[in-house]
């Protein structure tokens, strides 16, 4: 009996997974092109909320370690092997996800940086165009006006 997980440690097991499955599959949605800042905001805001949730199931992985460490101690080797196999291999999908939900934060945060400084340079662009029109559409100085000529020849 000693041998025999205790209830908490199937519910938690349980919680994990589900909890790990969930977010597998939210971080493995294919990344599409995004071109309105708003909703890279709340992709970012998402992908917080993960990690954070993240942290809180971290009691419960903390949990199932020290758990499997005390039963491993009392258990048979054959049972105390397929605890350890079982454990490992959720840390293994854990630390996976982890690494991949900062990766995909850090890439996000820079791509909005990019979004940010492109469309800064994209309105000054067109601040710069509008001014270059406003100068083509000026009235030309006359031929014999050569200190116009020269001051528009500056100014192109």
């Amino acid at each position: 009996l000693d041998s025999l997980p205790p209830a908490h440690y199937k519910e938690t097991m349980s919680t994990i997974l589900v909890w790990i499955q969930q977010s597998e599959t939210k971080l493995s949605m294919p990344q599409v092109a995004v071109a309105e800042y708003e909703i890279m905001e709340q992709r970012l805001r998402e992908l917080k909320a993960l990690q954070s949730s993240l942290q809180e199931q971290q009691k419960g992985l903390n949990y199932l370690s020290t758990t499997v460490e005390d039963m491993s101690r009392k258990a048979p080797a054959e049972v105390s092997q397929r605890y350890r196999t079982e454990i490992e291999m959720i840390l293994g999908r854990w630390k996976k996800l982890s690494a991949q939900l900062v990766e995909h934060c850090q890439k996000l945060e820079e791509l909005m940086t990019k979004f940010q400084r492109f469309q800064n340079d994209t309105k000054t662009l067109k601040k710069w165009m509008s001014e270059v029109d406003v100068f083509l559409k000026e009235e030309w100085p006359a031929l014999g006006d050569s200190e116009a000529l020269e001051k528009q020849l500056e100014q192109c």
